[in-house]
């Protein structure tokens, strides 16, 4: 069993939704953290509440990982900090919904970015002194999205594609260096992923994102190189796509999108938020 305690973990996304749950879960078991997000102030205010319930130390990096100089960017100022970092848990993710021709295009890019670039290039900078080192583990937050194509949300899938399939990758790559290299594949989530658009997901089939995150670092610690930290059914779907002809699952895929209305999506007023 993999053990917390006293490591320093560097948590990308970390300012809301599952990013927080896994900071905070990480703090109750004992990590120093460093947080890696955009909004400065709700670090802070995270930052804040982590090092009065437990005692760690935990900083705060503030970076728009949608900037493809922002990896090295990081870790530069990991290195100003003096710090080491055991695991790394690229958690931070977006996405477009809708149909993909008529939304805008820049969404989608930025999911790219932040889902692909910034991930591949956090790993590549830390990644060396873990192996170096001797120890170490990476978390690549992927989804269940990764392991089909999915019209209306047809970049997001793909850039889960691309996680899934680097992370199985680089496991092997690493196998025997003391890294150790773990894909997770949550499936819905109460995160507010599709916060600012019309369309919402069902309540009843959606993960709490401390359900997930616990899950997510228990399977960790066991030593999985894959986790399901979701619902059952989530992995008996995940592992259906691979069975299937690719047509064919994008279709059933596609007619349950647009059952959940993803097929007519539009963004909604600020003024109204």
């Amino acid at each position: 069993m993999h053990d917390y305690a006293n490591t320093t973990a560097l948590v990308t996304g970390a300012s809301k939704g599952l990013g927080e749950a896994y900071a905070r879960e990480l703090a109750s078991r004992g990590a120093h953290l460093v947080l890696v997000a955009r909004s400065a102030d709700a670090l802070h205010a995270l930052a804040g509440q982590l090092r009065k319930a437990h005692s760690v130390r935990v900083d705060v990096i503030a970076a728009d990982l949608s900037d493809r100089r922002s990896p090295q960017a990081v870790v530069d100022a990991v290195g100003e900090l003096g710090l080491d970092v055991d695991l790394l848990l690229n958690n931070a993710g977006m996405g477009s919904v809708g149909p993909f021709l008529s939304r805008p295009l820049e969404p989608n890019l930025q999911s790219v970015d932040v889902n692909v670039t910034a991930l591949i290039g956090l790993v590549h900078l830390l990644a060396p002194g873990m192996v170096e080192r001797g120890r170490g583990g990476i978390v690549n937050v992927a989804s269940t999205a990764a392991f089909q194509p999915m019209p209306y949300q047809a970049s997001y899938a793909a850039t889960k594609a691309f996680v899934l399939s680097f992370t199985e990758a680089l496991a092997e790559e690493v196998r025997g260096t003391g890294v150790r290299v773990m894909a997770a594949h949550p499936g819905a989530t109460d995160t507010g992923f599709f916060d600012r658009t019309t369309a919402t997901m069902d309540p009843r089939a959606t993960d709490t994102p401390a359900d997930v995150a616990a899950r997510t670092l228990d399977d960790f610690a066991r030593g999985r190189s894959i986790s399901f930290p979701g619902r059952a059914y989530n992995r008996v779907g995940a592992w259906a796509a691979r069975l299937l002809p690719r047509t064919a699952v994008a279709r059933v895929t596609g007619n349950l999108n647009r059952r959940a209305g993803f097929d007519d999506v539009s963004d909604l007023d600020p003024a109204t938020l």
